[in-house]
């Protein structure tokens, strides 16, 4: 389900790293289950019941678990009383793991307990393969002894006090037998076992009228409470060490003293008919004991997952964030023998994710944009971890975590991004290999206690990553790439840096402060000259007197002529995420990528907004632009508010008897010889009559100052004129022979439309401060008239190194999108996605993917001592695998059985074998002597 979720997530918004990281999860899935088949068909479930137990206590019954493979089983256990467990846990490879399971004992009879659906699971608990199910075991359950019960009366077995008879009892030895499972150990004869390795157990007797006989007949009441004090006397039999006799209705049990005694008088008494109506188990809610050492984990995961959001997400959030995940890790280290933290009530945590959504909805203007649905998601991650328990909840929190990894690519897709995002998957699934076998608090392990630390934990999951790369290089390469979105939501939810849909005074100014990158320019030739590096973006005609906005204005398309002669320009732009619709083409363009148009106004724009880091090729050669213009467009761009700038008014009427171009240069040469100056800070200017108070009073100001206030003199004069926003220049790389133009590039300049030659570019920028256009801003400002940049220092050198290795990043991974991907087919010979040599190979080399997994399955299952594992190949060569438990001689007596010719050359190994295992010294003498003799083993 994750892995769907993300794949349409980077189908709609294009994140090729999210492809990259869906596929690598993917591959994760598919190698989990290579070892699953195999640890089925290696592990053996044994239940065994107790010897004995009585109401009111608890049957413990014993889990074994015998593997030659590592892996994690799980199975349910269902008492006849309705008590249930779930039983998950590891073992290593060769290990005999046992557990003791406790049952409620509530009612006197026998007590079954069925196991269910025993399954072999794989390390992250993702996969689960049957196994052959232990048989139901049961107790006879014994009525709980009677508290204070009277001393049981002094009835003996009837025969003569002095007499010859006798009866089992512990007064005089009478012989020896064979030992039985539950005789004392006070009773086997340990001289014999030392002289025969026999098990031999004493028997003695007792003259027949001292064995104390204990008489249903002596007792009175419900049969529950007679058989409740019958237990009592056998007890105080038991404790005494002395001899009894037990009589029942219907039964009696002979004389005799000591544990089997013990026990099969109260099995006796478990056996009485009729049995009481069974006791349901208690009606309440049982929630799975909470793993603390899995939950830290996890904590500990999702903390280092989260920590990308500070950086974007207000501070606030943050500490909530930050806090919540605090609490939970002090409740996980609490001692045991301090009172446990209480958890967060339900309704509060409901009240915080409110009260949260709401001041992010505040803070954003929505929560549906990619900057609060992230901030939105990280904290109801949170909230979540502090009403988790069990194992449920904590691959819920693994699975959040890996999707809030996955978002992370919405805000930068560079190459520490996507190593944070491998380094959170790496330790969201060691947290999740911790939820696949918990330390079960109402259980206990008789073989170990402790679970695998942290550190293999995330290298195994570090390993299962490595594996699954091959299958993820593959998919990321061959997975088809839709060029539309699925379906049209925004992703930016917050303000972005970058060029607005209007301008004003201070509005480039404020950006020239910004050294952020806006897009990379990559030409297939030459790159333009620099006074031709004009990026443009949109068009502002529509003036109020305050700011510059866009309009729509219908009709006939201008026409573009490209001008004879001139050379044309290929270029690929890799867009930084704006969430704005311009590509920033030079003039003019020619061809524009798939999805995208060129308005009225010569503006390249895209239909889907620019969210993520995204590549488009163009194609741009100077041309005249609306030669033939739409008339109606003209008289717009003549239009002035009234009463604006008086001054500034008349100054541009005086021009009208000029010729088109004479007005033009009119308005330059007033701002080249009017003792202006270029600054990042210049005066504010008041709302009314801005131009005047420009042109006649401060004279101080940006890009926009000058493009606005030449436009309103040149429409004053009687010329159509509009504002053009964009990029000026640009950073050469020397390492990658691209341009990088950043958000300080930004820049207006002015078109004026004059007859019979269109639209004309003037920059009036560049009369006050030439540096602009020939040095780039940071000259501009401190040498205006320079004609050169200064020389860049080695801290800058440096940069440009780092920057050229993220724009080969974006070329070969980011920005790989439908058009590389049929690029790449088409020269490999595969001709497109569906073609049938498509088809007929990405079988192929998904399964050449899979090999490095089959690799490593196969030699996982090897044992790691030599001896054992020269065996475990003998095993492999044969055919014949190893059945749990079975001693190296079984197995060549079972395989010289079915191949009769390997008799003499399998002794030969399993005497070799127990030499190199068990024989003292250096073994490898033995191991080479082990290795002659697995040669002579043919198949």
């Amino acid at each position: 389900m994750l892995v769907t979720l993300t794949l349409v997530g980077c189908i709609n918004y294009g994140l090729s790293l999210g492809y990259g990281l869906t596929f690598l999860l993917g591959g994760v899935w598919v190698m989990a289950s290579t070892g699953v088949a195999r640890a089925a068909r290696q592990i053996r479930l044994t239940l065994s019941a107790p010897a004995g137990a009585s109401v009111g206590g608890e049957a413990v019954f014993t889990l074994s678990v015998t593997a030659t493979v590592a892996g994690a089983v799980t199975l349910g256990l269902k008492s006849s009383a309705g008590d249930t467990r779930t039983v998950t846990l590891r073992v290593a490879a060769g290990e005999v793991r046992t557990l003791t399971v406790p049952m409620s004992a509530r009612t006197r009879g026998p007590l079954t307990l069925t196991p269910s659906a025993p399954a072999a699971l794989d390390f992250l608990g993702l996969w689960a393969a049957g196994l052959a199910a232990p048989s139901p075991v049961t107790v006879n359950v014994a009525p709980a002894p009677e508290t204070n019960a009277p001393p049981a009366p002094p009835r003996t077995v009837p025969g003569l006090e002095g007499g010859h008879n006798r009866t089992r009892g512990d007064e005089e030895f009478a012989g020896l037998r064979p030992y039985t499972p539950g005789d004392s150990p006070r009773q086997i004869s340990w001289r014999h076992v030392a002289r025969t390795g026999t098990l031999l157990t004493r028997e003695t007797d007792a003259a027949q009228g001292q064995v104390r006989l204990l008489d249903w007949a002596d007792t009175a009441g419900d049969p529950e409470a007679r058989l409740s004090r019958l237990a009592a006397w056998v007890m105080e039999m038991d404790h005494a060490g002395l001899p009894f006799a037990l009589k029942l209705p219907g039964a009696a049990l002979a004389a005799g003293s000591g544990e089997t005694q013990r026990l099969a008088a109260l099995t006796l008494l478990a056996g009485v008919s009729p049995f009481p109506p069974a006791t349901p188990p208690p009606r309440l809610k049982l929630l799975a004991a909470t793993d603390t050492d899995a939950l830290r984990v996890t904590l500990l995961a999702l903390a280092f997952t989260l920590v990308p959001g500070v950086l974007r997400q207000p501070l606030w959030d943050s500490a909530l964030v930050a806090g919540l995940l605090t609490y939970g890790a002090f409740r996980t280290r609490r001692p045991l023998s301090m009172r446990p933290l209480p958890a967060i009530p339900t309704w509060l945590l409901g009240v915080v994710a409110g009260l949260a959504a709401v001041g992010l909805n505040a803070t954003y203007g929505t929560l549906l944009g990619s900057a609060a649905g992230t901030a939105l998601l990280g904290l109801l991650v949170a909230l979540k971890t502090a009403e988790s328990h069990g194992r449920r909840d904590g691959h819920l929190l693994v699975l959040l975590g890996l999707f809030v990894a996955s978002t992370h690519f919405f805000h930068g897709q560079g190459p520490l991004t996507a190593l944070h995002a491998i380094l959170s998957a790496a330790l969201l699934l060691a947290a999740a290999s911790r939820w696949t076998a918990p330390t079960r608090t109402d259980l206990k392990e008789s073989s170990r206690e402790d679970e695998a630390d942290l550190p293999s934990t995330l290298i195994r999951s570090g390993g299962l990553l490595a594996l699954a790369v091959p299958l993820a290089l593959t998919l990321f390469v061959l997975f088809p790439r839709p060029e539309s979105p699925l379906w049209q939501l925004p992703v930016q939810g917050g303000a972005t840096t970058g060029l607005s849909s209007e301008i004003r005074a201070g509005e480039y100014s404020n950006l020239a402060q910004n050294r952020a990158v806006a897009f990379r320019a990559d030409f297939t030739g030459a790159l333009p000259p620099p006074d031709q590096r004009y990026w443009r973006g949109p068009v502002y005609e529509a003036y109020d007197g305050q700011s510059w906005k866009q309009v729509r204005i219908g009709g006939p398309s201008p026409s573009v002529e490209p001008l004879a002669g001139a050379p044309a320009w290929n270029y690929t732009l890799t867009l930084e995420p704006s969430d704005n619709p311009w590509l920033l083409a030079l003039d003019a363009p020619l061809e524009v990528p798939q999805g995208a148009v060129l308005t009225t106004a010569f503006q390249a724009v895209t239909l889907r907004p620019v969210s993520a880091r995204r590549r488009v090729t163009l194609e741009s050669r100077p041309a005249r632009l609306g030669v033939s213009e739409n008339p109606q467009r003209l008289q717009f761009d003549l239009s002035l508010p009234a009463g604006q700038s008086p001054r500034a008014a008349a100054l541009g009427e005086s021009w009208r008897g000029l010729p088109p171009q004479g007005r033009i240069e009119a308005g330059l040469d007033y701002l080249r010889r009017g003792g202006f100056s270029y600054t990042l800070s210049p005066p504010l200017l008041p709302a009314q009559d801005r131009v005047d108070a420009f042109l006649f009073g401060t004279r101080q100001g940006f890009c926009e100052h000058y493009a606005q206030s030449f436009v309103f003199l040149m429409r004053a004069a009687g010329l159509p004129a509009r504002i053009v926003g964009g990029y000026l220049g640009g950073e050469v790389n020397p390492d990658g022979g691209y341009l990088i133009v950043r958000q300080q590039d930004a820049h207006a300049w002015a078109e004026v439309w004059v007859q019979g030659q269109g639209w004309q570019r003037v920059d009036p920028t560049a009369v006050v401060a030439p540096a602009r256009v020939s040095a780039g801003l940071s000259t501009a400002l401190t040498q205006p008239q320079a004609s050169a940049a200064a020389a860049a220092t080695s801290l800058s050198r440096l940069g440009l190194r780092l920057d050229a290795l993220q724009n080969r990043w974006n070329d070969l991974i980011v920005g790989y999108d439908g058009g590389q991907q049929q690029a790449l087919l088409s020269r490999v010979g595969l001709g497109g996605v569906g073609s049938v040599p498509y088809l007929a190979v990405l079988p192929l080399l998904l399964g050449l993917a899979l090999l490095p997994a089959l690799w490593w399955l196969r030699q996982a299952a090897r044992p790691r001592d030599p001896a054992a594992r020269a065996l475990h190949d003998l095993t492999v060569r044969l055919g014949l695998p190893r059945t749990p438990g079975e001693t190296p001689s079984a197995y060549a007596a079972r395989a010289a059985a079915a191949r009769p010719h390997l008799a003499p050359a399998l002794d030969e190994v399993v005497r070799a074998y127990q030499v190199a295992r068990y024989a003292p010294g250096d073994p490898a003498e033995a191991l080479k002597a082990l290795a002659l003799a697995l040669r002579k083993v043919k198949r």
